[in-house]
């Protein structure tokens, strides 16, 4: 993230993410942000307790901030943890989703072994977005821009670039003539 601390203009590429754990979406959303923001919550029935997941508001070195434009782009293939991610973004306003609607896996789960041959998923909580009070279980994360998979890269690009050449443009545009 260091790396890309100074670009004008971000491009995520999660289309073939399939998961991660809430901790790391929270760490690497921390990088978008200028300050504290609750991301999503996970409701776990073993014990009746709500987790909340927040942006760590000082990280430590440079960071790309939470103004400059951010686009995620996604695929039926991003799952879970990546789904998480997305989701938190784009209901906060922080990205710009382009791609395909993702998988729908908001639930986390256990698996337990039944034979050699069987393993059963349990699903032990919920997702639950502090803004929606919903999640993307089985409806998976809509897009903004809806575009094949295969097509978000050039879409995101180029919207990228509109949105950047203006203040960009007038830079340059002002260096020409001094």
């Amino acid at each position: 993230m260091k790396f890309v601390a100074n670009a004008d203009a971000l491009i995520i590429d999660l289309r073939a993410n399939h998961g991660g754990e809430p901790e790391m979406v929270a760490y690497m959303a921390s990088f978008l942000f200028d300050g504290r923001t609750r991301l999503n919550d996970i409701y776990v029935r073993k014990g009746d307790k709500l987790d909340q997941f927040w942006t760590t508001p000082h990280m430590a070195g440079e960071t790309f901030g939470g103004k400059k434009p951010v686009y995620v782009l996604t695929s039926h293939e991003t799952f879970s943890g990546a789904e998480d991610f997305t989701y938190a973004l784009k209901n906060l306003k922080r990205a710009k989703i382009i791609g395909e609607v993702t998988g729908g896996g908001a639930h986390p789960t256990d698996i337990f072994k039944l034979n050699d041959h069987l393993l059963l998923t349990v699903p032990f909580g919920r997702s639950i977005s502090p803004i929606t009070h919903t999640d993307w279980e089985r409806s998976g994360v809509a897009p903004d821009v809806a575009v094949p998979a295969g097509d978000a890269s050039k879409v995101a690009l180029r919207m990228a670039t509109e949105d950047v050449l203006p203040s960009n443009g007038a830079k340059v545009k002002n260096q020409t003539h001094q």
